[in-house]
């Protein structure tokens, strides 16, 4: 959200991700990435309640204030790297988001874009299993929370859960990493993890782990 103007009759992630902020920010909405009536209400209400021209128009000032009021860092790509880049592998940009490959599916592309949303939430044991919508997430409930961007799953797992997901092994463009105890996965060369320590403090990083002592997943296809 914020790499386009959002308004009723729009789809996609960006518009799941409006109405998860909406949410958040006290205007409960349902997710289902289609910019209905319901949706517009919801963000006109957020905008008298802000001092914003209540039209339900998702400029990029409404989405600073919808996310601050949210709890979720603004982060933004375009100052510091497309929000695709050329090829088959993910960048990681210095503002700590990742730039989704140019190559890569469209499922790939929209888990890239849900890590990003929660890159820089807080780590809660337990967050994100309840509800996809938490103010902060564990990391299976980050891994879920990604995955579920992309439609690769349909409810939050914990760790043990994600040792049995998917498909045995790696993938082409997401393997994941499950014990009884942590998950964390890589996603077209990034790993995405609440240990990690990537710019700013996000849960993106270029750097590796041991794999020692962990089931190898991937989802089905991918």
């Amino acid at each position: 959200m914020g790499d386009r103007i959002l308004r009723q009759g729009m789809t996609g992630h960006d518009v799941r991700v409006l109405q998860d902020c909406l949410t958040l920010a006290g205007y409960r909405t349902p997710i289902d990435g289609h910019f209905g009536a319901g949706t517009r209400r919801n963000v006109q209400a957020f905008e008298r309640a802000h001092g914003l021209a209540p039209n339900g128009v998702v400029t990029y000032s409404v989405n600073v204030a919808l996310r601050s009021a949210a709890g979720m860092t603004v982060t933004t790509v375009t100052s510091t790297g497309p929000s695709t880049v050329p090829g088959g592998k993910a960048h990681l940009n210095s503002d700590g988001t990742a730039s989704a490959p140019a190559d890569a599916p469209a499922a790939i592309k929209a888990v890239i874009a849900a890590g990003n949303a929660i890159a820089f939430k807080p780590y809660i044991y337990g967050g994100g299993h309840g509800s996809f919508n938490d103010s902060g997430y564990d990391c299976s409930g980050s891994v879920s929370y990604a995955l579920h961007g992309g439609h690769l799953i349909s409810s939050p797992e914990d760790s043990s859960q994600l040792e049995s997901y998917g498909s045995a092994g790696a993938g082409q463009w997401i393997t994941i990493w499950s014990n009884s105890g942590h998950v964390y996965m890589y996603v077209a060369g990034l790993r995405f993890d609440t240990s990690s320590n990537g710019p700013a403090g996000s849960r993106w990083t270029t750097a590796g782990r041991s794999h020692a002592g962990f089931v190898e997943r991937h989802p089905t296809g991918y």
